[in-house]
């Protein structure tokens, strides 16, 4: 009650205030609000990123069951899977939200999941949130627009067409299907939810860009627009939350017009559009972190669409945001002693670790992806090895039956005897395995060296004995336990 009669008596200043031509509404999100909102109904049945659209068409088709959602199927993918849409609320403000048009990309699927679960619900002291919502805006959401790229966790649909470069032509039927959307609903804001890459990085600084924020444009000049400065105000709004959960670690996306997206036609269109780039967060794989920060951003600024408060918020704010920066890896391994051709150098080493998807799971392939003078780059994991050099591993000589035979501490004691591989005779159904070592079972690892795209398994070395371990680009300091999952592969 007390916080319905704070936005209540605040729609009822911002009214009086705009009669007498004074100010805009002045708005302080309730932070401890939105973090109990999305603890008390965050879906518990999704906790990985590659579900599929079996995991989540139950999530919406239970809501034709109940009264707060219109639950409507749009259409169908390429591979016949159904394309719905769910509506929340009859006010006036009309607000369209698609997530997933990248199949690879879920992060706010899973936040759209918890944030139906809370619009559903009642009595726990939030219904002032949800009445203002319910009678100020009328919400369009599309949680999954391309399920045949979700199921095969890939970019693309079934088409091989990116569906985010499909407003133009209309040549993709779940493209055909968002712009039909568009033109029914009519939206007056739109949120064009994604992921980046976890690879970007906040210029100047090793913090990876959580979130990336960007008002596209919807002309070739870039020009700024009522329609597109409103987009611009939510963004800063969105940013000063962000910043008390990840500071210093939000950009804007590229703001270059694109003629086939989506987010610049919607501009286009006259809904104030804002793009949300998921991005990487230090030690959450599954992005469960930034799944929340998601939520909070998104349902608050639904709240300020609703009362008209993002207007207190100014475009300089956003445009003072820096630009994603790509110079980020997994691991960058700094002075790094090397030997070639009877030449001894420093360098520095950045390694990445490509995933690859095994239905609802994935394992890594490491790469090197950079060598030379990376002063300006940065690393999840970072190591001066000054004073350190390359130095190969061996492969062990005795044959396992199955990695079953091996614990964390063997292997541990096999990489400090300077061993990074072993060979399996069975193999397991799945294939994977959670030991800090190279396993194979016929193929035998190509010898580690110092070269632009070779798999990084190697160690580091003072003399003859080995410090640190790269074991399919994880960094292993060996005077220590291992504290990170291992995401390998029996080759």
């Amino acid at each position: 009650m007390k916080q319905f009669i704070y936005i209540f008596t605040m729609i009822l200043v911002s009214a009086a205030c705009q009669g007498n031509g004074q100010g805009r509404v002045t708005y302080t999100p309730d932070t401890a609000m939105l973090e109990k909102a999305f603890e008390t109904y965050r879906e518990p049945s999704i906790v990985h990123r590659r579900f599929k659209h079996a995991d989540i068409e139950p999530l919406i088709l239970k809501r034709k069951e109940g009264n707060a959602f219109d639950v409507t199927q749009l259409g169908i993918s390429v591979l016949k899977k159904p394309i719905y849409q769910l509506k929340y609320g009859v006010g006036p403000k009309k607000v369209m939200l698609w997530s997933q048009m990248h199949g690879n990309e879920p992060t706010a699927t899973m936040a759209l999941m918890d944030l139906f679960n809370f619009l559903e619900a009642q009595d726990d002291g939030m219904d002032s949130v949800r009445n203002l919502l319910r009678e100020q805006t009328s919400l369009y959401f599309i949680p999954m627009l391309n399920p045949d790229g979700a199921d095969d966790y890939t970019r693309r649909n079934a088409m091989d067409i990116d569906v985010n470069r499909d407003a133009r032509a209309g040549a993709t039927v779940e493209g055909d299907i968002l712009i039909r959307a568009a033109k029914t609903v009519q939206p007056n804001y739109g949120f064009n939810l994604h992921d980046q890459s976890i690879y970007y990085n906040v210029p100047g600084t090793s913090n990876p860009v959580t979130i990336a924020l960007l008002a596209p444009a919807y002309n070739e000049e870039r020009d700024i627009n009522d329609v597109r400065a409103g987009a611009m105000k939510i963004a800063a709004g969105m940013n000063r939350i962000l910043q008390g959960y990840v500071p210093n670690g939000v950009a804007k996306y590229d703001d270059t017009f694109t003629p086939r997206g989506f987010g610049d036609n919607f501009q286009s269109w006259g809904a104030s559009t804002v793009l949300i780039e998921s991005g990487g967060y230090r030690g959450d794989p599954e992005k469960q972190v930034i799944r929340k920060l998601n939520f909070i951003i998104i349902l608050n600024a639904l709240i300020e669409i609703a009362q008209g408060s993002y207007e207190q918020y100014n475009i300089a704010d956003y445009e003072a945001l820096p630009f994603n920066e790509s110079k980020l890896s997994d691991v960058l391994l700094r002075n790094v002693g090397a030997a070639r051709d009877s030449l001894s150098y420093k360098t520095d080493l950045a390694i990445m670790r490509d995933e690859h998807t095994v239905g609802s799971d994935y394992y890594v392939r490491s790469r090197i992806a950079d060598i030379g003078d990376l002063k300006e780059n940065y690393g999840y994991d970072e190591l001066d090895a000054e004073g350190y050099h390359f130095m190969q591993g061996k492969i062990y000589p005795k044959t396992f039956s199955s990695t079953n035979q091996v614990s964390l501490e063997q292997a541990m004691d096999l990489l400090r005897q300077g061993y990074y591989a072993i060979q399996v005779a069975n193999l397991p159904d799945d294939r994977n395995h959670g030991l800090p070592l190279v396993v194979f079972n016929q193929r035998t690892p190509t010898p580690a060296s110092p070269n632009l795209g070779r798999e990084a398994n190697f160690f580091l070395a003072s003399g003859d004995v080995p410090a640190y371990a790269i074991i399919n680009g994880y960094l292993i300091d060996l005077s220590s336990e291992p504290q990170k999952e291992f995401k390998n592969y029996i080759w």
